[in-house]
């Protein structure tokens, strides 16, 4: 029996993206070395643009970055929610995404990262298609590749409610941990997602990838 969970979007992009020296979420995406020309697309409006068919709204959770953001979310049809503290850490950004998931009536989520490239979009239908034929028991649904886990995450109500009667102090890890009997880890032939970008160097190397 397939579920029939209607999803809404969260990606997180609070933070102050400090050993990059400047905002991850505007870095230009696909990333170009020096002779090429720069894309008009950003690790943002990439990171909306992959999850805006697979759910029914997409909404960005920033912090002191939120005034730069919002041309790039509204560009894309996105929506937006503040982190009146991001200092507090990731987790509590995590809590404010999947509140407003809630508010608007939604019972599951694709959670995301602004600090990766964006996973393909058959990545996104295998993980959505694998939480739909999953049993009840399963709370969530992980990407893996080449044995480590990554982003996005496909959650279900019971996961969301746990993020969120969780202390901010919490970590999503260790969350997942403790219900580890309820996560279902799916192998995908994407190996963005697990690639974090957080250094100068580590997005010159996709550059020169590509």
């Amino acid at each position: 029996m397939f579920r029939a969970p209607s999803f809404g979007g969260v990606i997180l992009a609070a933070g102050e993206s400090s050993r990059m020296g400047t905002d991850k979420a505007l870095l230009p995406w696909p990333p170009r070395s020096a002779d090429q020309l720069v894309s008009n697309e950003t690790f943002l409006s990439a990171a909306i643009r992959s999850l805006e068919f697979s759910t029914d709204f997409v909404v960005v959770v920033a912090g002191a970055n939120a005034t730069n953001l919002a041309s790039v979310v509204y560009a894309r049809a996105g929506s937006m929610v503040v982190n009146p503290n991001p200092g507090r850490g990731q987790f509590s950004s995590l809590q404010i995404g999947l509140q407003e998931v809630i508010n608007r009536g939604r019972d599951a989520a694709i959670i995301t990262l602004v600090d990766r490239p964006p996973p393909r979009a058959r990545t996104i239908e295998t993980l959505r298609s694998a939480f739909a034929a999953s049993p009840e028991n399963v709370w969530a649904v992980i990407p893996e590749f080449s044995e480590q886990h990554g982003h996005p995450v496909v959650c279900g109500r019971e996961l969301i409610e746990a993020f969120l009667q969780a202390p901010a102090t919490s970590s999503a890890r260790d969350i997942e941990h403790r219900h580890q009997a309820h996560i279902q880890y799916v192998a995908v032939d994407d190996p963005f997602v697990s690639l974090n970008v957080n250094t100068p160097e580590e997005y010159a190397a996709l550059a020169a990838k590509g």
